[in-house]
């Protein structure tokens, strides 16, 4: 249990799964497993009763360069409590491969990559970057489903 040792010592808490608006359901898996593969389905940020977390709207007229930060440490906080769930123990990831951010951007807005830093920031410090260091895109879109300010989906592989 070292990672969730490195996140008690970094004062993170893992979020309970999300909590739904009333009358959503969803027709897909929060994670897919394939062989040794997961494949996350797109987190937002999340309290750590499972509510969507924080501000809404667009970056950066309506969410803050440093808010839209924050959420996406807490998006990273929800990606990895899906994989705890999934797999047990996250010591079991052998490798982050691929994050894709979508930050729900004002026209122009070209820091999209400031933003997911803040997520690839998390993975790194729990995981090193011998397991941690992963492909990424950060782009910004028109919107996001509930208005979040960003969406984040991953492949890891596990053993």
């Amino acid at each position: 249990m070292q990672i969730e040792a490195k996140l008690g010592n970094l004062g993170f808490i893992l979020p309970e799964p999300v909590q739904l608006p009333p009358g959503v359901v969803l027709p897909f898996a929060w994670t897919r497993v394939h062989g040794n593969r997961i494949y996350i389905s797109g987190h937002g940020p999340l309290d750590q009763d499972g509510t969507y977390s924080g501000v809404l709207g667009k970056v950066p007229s309506e969410v803050s360069l440093e808010q839209a930060q924050q959420a996406a440490q807490k998006a990273a906080l929800s990606v990895l409590s899906s994989l705890k769930r999934e797999l047990g123990d996250l010591d079991r990831v052998t490798a982050w491969l691929m994050v894709s951010g979508f930050v729900n951007a004002d026209p122009g807005f070209g820091q999209t990559t400031l933003v997911m830093n803040s997520f690839s920031d998390v993975v790194l410090r729990l995981y090193g970057s011998e397991v941690g260091r992963h492909a990424r895109t950060a782009i910004g879109v028109a919107a996001l489903p509930f208005n979040v300010p960003l969406v984040v989906a991953a492949e890891v592989e596990f053993v």
